[in-house]
C-alpha cells in the first residue's frame, strides 16, 4: 500500500446510498435507530428489571424461537460479553472434560486455545485445516462437547452443521454462529448450543451474547453448576439461563442494543424469518461474487462454491492492483470498512453480505471498485 491515499474521487451517482459494508459491528438500519428514538425517554436510562425493559427481552427470545424455530423446550438464553466471553463461560460451564475444535481462521481458533489454557479439563482435540477452507467434525469416543463454528468471519468460508457420527450419545454440539445467526439456516436437530453476538446480521451493536440451548445442553449447564468446580457468577450458564427464563440479564444490559436487535429480529420475521434474512444475503453474495468472478482482476479467496459465506465475502486481487490502495480510496469517499482481515494478510477485500445491506448498494459498490482499479492502473 502507499503511504498515502490516492487521490480519486469517485463519481457521486456511483457511490452507494449506505456505504457501511464492514463485516462487524455491521450496518444498523436507520429505520431501527429511529424505531429506538421514538421510545428512548421510557427505555433507554430505565431499571433492566422492569417491564419496559423485560416486555423488549421477552419481545427479543420470543421472536428469535420464532425466527430459528425452535423446539417448545429449548430456551433462548442470554447474557452480557458478547462472543469471547460466551468462550470463557462455555470453558467453566459447558465443557465436563474434554472438547474437539474445528480450527479454520481467526475465530475458530479462538475457542480452542482457552480451553487449551484450562487446568481443570483436558487437552483438547483440535482438527485444523488451510484458511479457505474447513475441517470436519471427528466423532470421538470421551470428547463430551464438538465446537464448529457456522461461519468464520476472517476467511469467509462456511461449513455445513451435522452432529459427528460415531460421537458419545451425551455430547454435545455447541456452534459460534456470530456472523451466521439470522444469515444462514440451521437444523436444531445437529445442534445442543447456538450462541452469537448481534453485531452482525441482526444489525446490533455489540456486548451482548444469545445462546439458544437444547434441554441436554441445559442439563449440562445445570450438572457442571451443581459440581465441585467453582465457577465466577459473571460466567456461570446457570445463573444466566435462571434469569433469561425471567426475561432479563443476570446485570446490566446495553439497552440499545437489546433493543436494534429485537427490531431486527421482528423485521425478519414479519417479512418471512429465515427465509427472507437468509435470501437477502444470498441474493447479496450473488452479487458479490459473480462480479469477482467476471472480473480479469478479483476472484473469490474460498475456491469451493459451497464453502463461499453468504454473509462475508473475501475477495482476492491480483498482483496488479493494490487491495489496501482501493480500501482506502473507497474510504475517503465515504464507503467504509471493505479492508481485508488483517492477520489473513493477503491482497484482498473482505465485504459484508448481512441482510440489512441492500443488493443494489453492493452493486454500486462492485462500480466504485471497478471505477478505482481504471483510476489506479
Amino acid at each position: 500500500m502507499s503511504q498515502t491515499t490516492p487521490e480519486i474521487r469517485i463519481p457521486t451517482e456511483k457511490l452507494p446510498n449506505d456505504g457501511r459494508f464492514a463485516s462487524g459491528p455491521s450496518k444498523v438500519r436507520p429505520e431501527a435507530v429511529a424505531a429506538l428514538a421514538e421510545i428512548a425517554d421510557d427505555f433507554l436510562g430505565t431499571s433492566h428489571r422492569k417491564n419496559a425493559v423485560k416486555d423488549i427481552v421477552g419481545r427479543l427470545r420470543d421472536g428469535l424461537s420464532d425466527l430459528f424455530d425452535l423446539p417448545d423446550d429449548w430456551e433462548v438464553v442470554l447474557g452480557n460479553g458478547g462472543t469471547t466471553l460466551f468462550w470463557d463461560a462455555a470453558t467453566i460451564g459447558l465443557i465436563r472434560n474434554r472438547s474437539q475444535h474445528l480450527s479454520f481462521g481467526e475465530f475458530s481458533s479462538k475457542f480452542a486455545k482457552g480451553v487449551a489454557a484450562a487446568p481443570f479439563l483436558a487437552e483438547p482435540m483440535v482438527i485444523e485445516s488451510d484458511t479457505g477452507d474447513h475441517p470436519t467434525p471427528v466423532g470421538t469416543p470421551g470428547v463430551d462437547l464438538y465446537a464448529l463454528t457456522h461461519n468464520e468471519t476472517s476467511t469467509g468460508v462456511s461449513m455445513d452443521l451435522v452432529r459427528p457420527s460415531g460421537a458419545d450419545d451425551d455430547a454435545l454440539v455447541a456452534v459460534d454462529a456470530t456472523s451466521a445467526a439470522g444469515a444462514i439456516a440451521w437444523d436444531t436437530d445437529q445442534v445442543d448450543c447456538y450462541y452469537f453476538a448481534p453485531q452482525k446480521a441482526f444489525a446490533s451493536d455489540g456486548g451482548l451474547w444469545i445462546a439458544p440451548c437444547s434441554p441436554k445442553a441445559m442439563d449440562r449447564i445445570r450438572e457442571i453448576d451443581a459440581g465441585p468446580r467453582w465457577i465466577p457468577p459473571g460466567l456461570n450458564l446457570n445463573t444466566a439461563l435462571d434469569n433469561s427464563v425471567k426475561n432479563q440479564t443476570y446485570n446490566t444490559p446495553a439497552l440499545a442494543t437489546v433493543f436494534l436487535t429485537m427490531h431486527q429480529v421482528e423485521w425478519f420475521n414479519e417479512n418471512g424469518g429465515m427465509t427472507f434474512s437468509a435470501g437477502r444475503s444470498q441474493a447479496n453474495a450473488e452479487v458479490i461474487y459473480g462480479w469477482a468472478e467476471a472480473s480479469d482482476t478479483t476472484s473469490p479467496f474460498v475456491s469451493d462454491a459451497a464453502k463461499r459465506s453468504q454473509v462475508v465475502a473475501t475477495i482476492d486481487f491480483d498482483d496488479s492492483v493494490s487491495a489496501d490502495d482501493i480500501a482506502a480510496v473507497l474510504r475517503a469517499n465515504g464507503v467504509l470498512d471493505t479492508e481485508g482481515y488483517r492477520k489473513l494478510g493477503r491482497n484482498q477485500l473482505r465485504i459484508a453480505l448481512f441482510p440489512a445491506i441492500e443488493a443494489s448498494d453492493l452493486h454500486a459498490l462492485t462500480e466504485c471498485i471497478d471505477y478505482t482499479i481504471s483510476q489506479l492502473s
